[in-house]
């Protein structure tokens, strides 16, 4: 069950597609415009209104705003009246549905922002209630960002990620990509509490700095010691204490990018393929799936995807190693296969296909 965290921690969810504050604008222009018009209908028809403040009853310009406007309110003092039979109807036919109209625009713009923020927390509540098995990215720049459109590309549900990362500039990119945002410094028990962390399925730890990669690894752990963690981390020599700290995998951006550079400067086709495996949603694409019934026996170079590495019995053999000459029931297969087919779209004919008749 997640846990309701004190102090000031918010949760931010990404804005409706149409924001209340635009309907609070409208609403005011409109007040406005009911306003100055109905000032413009006094004061051109001045003279079938008497002022008894004025001894000549003359009514100017500033009367006539004084009139709308103790009118509109419905505060009506009495000393300016509509003494004619024309400014009778325009009272009776025009300014009284403009004084309802001005009205309902006034309430309906304190209902509005009120109903908005119940609408809000609302929204927030049942957010909550839906957590669980969830990812956590901490840290949006470049590399938490990527890594969690990877997973939407991927099918996972926009509502299924959470974002932790103090910066303004984080949770706008974050609410403009549709994820839900918590706002503050990830090495806090309280941020990570409000992120439901410790029924989360995975994090994601990204920020720009080392130490605090591995101070935010050390304190998801001990809030969830069952999540898998990976983590990035700018320098290699760090690999070891992010590991130590209990990231189950760990990515070295700063090496990677090395790699890649000197890969692309010995053979630039290499490194073009190189690129194109890393860019998700085009070309070629690595995933890992399950293994098909009909696969059962095979040798890992027969089976129609390209197949790289086997994992059986949570340990990754290359697909040339000799204990794994033959498929097994139970395997899961890292290949490659186009973009376009979803390399981590389940299909028909898996071993949970069949269990999951067994146990109809």
């Amino acid at each position: 069950m997640p846990v309701e965290p004190t102090g000031s921690t918010t949760v931010k969810l990404p804005d409706p597609e149409q924001s209340p504050w635009a309907a609070l604008g409208r609403r005011i222009a409109a007040a406005a415009a009911i306003l100055v018009g109905t000032v413009l209908l006094v004061y051109f028809d001045a003279d079938g209104y008497r002022d008894a403040n004025d001894p000549t009853g003359h009514v100017s310009l500033l009367d006539a705003i004084y009139y709308t406007t103790v009118t509109l309110s419905t505060t009506g003092y009495g000393d300016i009246v509509p003494v004619s039979d024309g400014a009778r109807l325009i009272n009776a036919f025009i300014i009284t549905p403009a004084r309802i109209a001005f009205l309902v625009l006034l309430i309906g713009t304190t209902l509005e922002v009120l109903a908005s923020q119940s609408r809000e927390l609302f929204r927030v509540a049942r957010w909550r209630k839906n957590m669980g098995d969830h990812v956590v990215v901490i840290g949006y720049g470049t590399k938490g960002r990527s890594a969690a459109l990877t997973l939407v590309k991927n099918g996972m549900e926009r509502g299924s990620i959470v974002v932790v990362d103090p910066s303004p500039t984080a949770l706008t990119d974050a609410h403009a990509d549709g994820f839900a945002v918590i706002s503050g410094d990830a090495t806090r028990r309280q941020i990570l509490l409000t992120a439901d962390v410790q029924g989360a399925h995975q994090v994601i730890i990204t920020t720009n700095q080392d130490a605090t990669n591995v101070l935010a690894t050390l304190t998801v752990r001990q809030l969830n010691p069952e999540v898998h963690i990976v983590a990035a981390v700018r320098e290699e020599d760090n690999v070891p204490l992010m590991k130590q700290s209990g990231a189950d995998s760990v990515i070295t951006t700063a090496e990677t990018v090395g790699r890649l550079l000197g890969l692309s400067t010995l053979s630039p086709d290499l490194g073009d393929v190189m690129e194109d495996l890393l860019t998700s949603g085009a070309g070629l694409e690595v995933g890992e799936r399950d293994l098909l019934l009909s696969e059962v026996g095979m040798q890992p170079q027969r089976v129609g995807d390209q197949v790289i590495a086997i994992v059986r019995d949570e340990k990754i053999y290359h697909y040339y190693d000799p204990v794994v000459t033959q498929l097994a029931r139970g395997d899961r297969l890292i290949v490659i296969r186009p973009s376009k087919e979803l390399p981590w779209a389940p299909r028909p004919g898996t071993h949970a296909d069949e269990d999951f008749a067994e146990d109809a």
